[in-house]
């Protein structure tokens, strides 16, 4: 009888096994929603995992009232801006309002006939400390209806929204490219066993790439090929706390509102100083450091995860 190890290797949920087409994954709003009316999804960039000293608040848990680490990621959001405003119509687009210096508020009432409205948003990539300045263009969906989310573009077209304003609390799905490694053996991209050092004709490879018939090599046999830079999503991402920095800068430092900074020494590696509003979320986010993140309402939030809460004390 086997073990566990390895239950997911080639698992069909994780095909096709190819490079991401877009660094910031695009998203199906159809099925997303939430309460109210706003934004339903935010751009961040990954700065890296950090340790949370936090009260565990969860009812029944072992833990209760005490003082617990718990793993997490910290996501740097700097405010983003409405670039452009799309219309749809029996789901195709029925037109795009471009937001630049010739745009009012009144062309968003030329257009009648449609049944759904979403902003395509730009990122504030460039108010972060590393060398990307462009943008990152990514499509939001607006909940509410129809009235309600015309409303909210026509209050918020011309603003800074800050994440803040977006999420606060709860569960939210994570979007991102994993980290790439190029082209793989068999081995490393689906762990298969090593064969025995004796064996012919390699050690690093399946022992086998097909039967007789029917006389070709399946999409199923284990070859070698792309590994990582794969689109991802993680669900249920719980938010432990949505953090403001103050715009000044005091000894060099950036501090919280609250006087606790949120900086390491000499900044974080491969990041450098998180410079505006940022998010933390238990756990782990696909991609590297500085990669873009999609944070997304939760699409099928857990009952066991929503009710778990925890009182962030300190960040290490």
């Amino acid at each position: 009888m086997t073990d566990n190890n390895g239950m997911r290797s080639g698992s069909l949920q994780f095909y096709p096994r190819v490079r991401a087409k877009k660094v910031v994954p695009n998203v199906n709003w159809r099925p997303l929603d939430k309460e109210g009316t706003g934004l339903m999804g935010f751009v961040g960039y990954k700065v890296g995992m950090i340790s949370v000293w936090a009260k565990d608040e969860t009812e029944q848990s072992m833990t209760k009232g005490k003082r617990v680490a718990v793993p997490a990621t910290l996501i740097e959001c700097p405010a983003m801006k409405i670039h452009l405003v799309r219309f749809y119509k029996d789901g195709k687009v029925e037109k795009d309002i471009l937001v630049d210096k010739k745009f009012k508020v009144e062309s968003l009432d030329s257009v009648e006939d449609y049944d759904d409205v979403r902003v395509v948003m730009a990122s504030g990539v460039a108010k972060t400390g590393f060398s990307k300045k462009k943008a990152d263009l990514v499509e939001v969906g607006i909940s509410g209806d129809k009235s309600g989310k015309l409303g909210f573009v026509k209050e918020n077209v011309s603003k800074d929204i800050a994440v803040g304003d977006v999420f606060s609390e709860g569960l939210v799905d994570v979007r991102g490219v994993t980290k790439g490694y190029g082209t793989s053996g068999p081995v490393k991209r689906f762990g298969i066993s090593l064969k025995s050092h004796k064996s012919e004709k390699g050690q690093r490879r399946p022992g086998s790439l097909a039967p007789w018939h029917p006389a070709r090599v399946t999409f199923r046999a284990p070859q070698a090929g792309q590994t990582g830079y794969h689109s991802r999503v993680c669900y249920n991402s719980m938010i432990l706390e949505v953090g403001s920095l103050k715009s000044e800068v005091k000894n060099g430092e950036y501090a919280k509102e609250n006087g606790e900074g949120v900086n390491k020494k000499g900044g974080f590696k491969q990041y450098g100083v998180v410079k505006n509003d940022y998010l933390i979320l238990k756990g782990s986010v696909p991609g590297p450091a500085k990669r873009g993140i999609f944070v997304t309402t939760a699409l099928r939030p857990t009952k066991f995860t929503a009710k778990q809460k925890y009182e962030v004390l300190e960040l290490r």
